[in-house]
């Protein structure tokens, strides 16, 4: 079974998330504010933390950091109704694994937990095979049909993510953010440029394909 732990000051959404994940097939446990939050995993392990930023007592980014210092690998999301940049990329800094802010459709919610969750079960089985391709995250290895095609540490990575969320639609600015810095002298076009390397190195890959999304991005079609 699944455990999540819901960390959240607001007991309506608390209770409204929590209901929900339930629902969904996954156990549950509540809590209000960060201090309660390292109470309980003491007491228990949990597959996933969903955390507020702004909370009485111990805010998210501090519950974070604390989680971080003896857990690297523990996904967290944060729902929260902070919305700016200079936060996003804070709670990135700090090891968490995806940002949605509030008011955010419930549904989409569920659907990044499963995500997310999948994306950590790859990570800790460092395998991942889509039709004849596997990527071996520990050795940063990509092979076709058992022959290594010679990606670049970025090249693995942004496939790695995109095959981790199928479906999923990434923004140029989304990639940039996570895979370039934003004071570098990348653009959205060395963001095109990268992809069509993925692809032309890809091209005999079965089990997938890179589409592109007019006006925003790409993403993962799984065949």
């Amino acid at each position: 079974m699944v455990r999540i732990l819901v960390v959240e000051d607001d007991k309506a959404m608390n209770g409204l998330v929590s209901t929900c994940l339930r629902d969904s097939g996954y156990e549950v446990k509540s809590v209000f504010d960060g201090v309660q939050a390292l109470s309980a995993l003491e007491d228990a392990h949990y597959s996933m933390i969903l955390s507020d930023i702004m909370m009485p007592r111990m805010d998210g980014f501090e519950l974070a950091e604390s989680i971080r210092l003896t857990d690297k690998t523990t996904p967290i999301i944060f729902m929260t109704a902070k919305d700016d940049k200079p936060s996003k990329l804070y709670g990135y800094k700090l090891g968490i694994d995806d940002y949605i802010t509030k008011p955010f459709d419930i549904d989409v919610l569920i659907m990044k937990v499963a995500a997310v969750l999948r994306r950590a079960q790859i990570e800790n089985d460092k395998v991942v095979t889509v039709g004849n391709l596997t990527m071996n995250t520990e050795e940063h290895l990509a092979t076709i049909n058992d022959k290594e095609i010679a990606l670049t540490v970025r090249e693995f990575d942004i496939l790695f993510k995109f095959l981790s969320y199928p479906k999923k639609t990434f923004t140029r600015s989304a990639l940039m953010e996570e895979f370039w810095d934003y004071d570098s002298s990348a653009t959205s076009r060395t963001v095109d440029v990268y992809i069509a390397k993925i692809r032309e190195k890809t091209k005999d890959a079965t089990g997938f394909e890179i589409q592109t999304v007019h006006g925003l991005g790409y993403k993962v079609v799984l065949k």
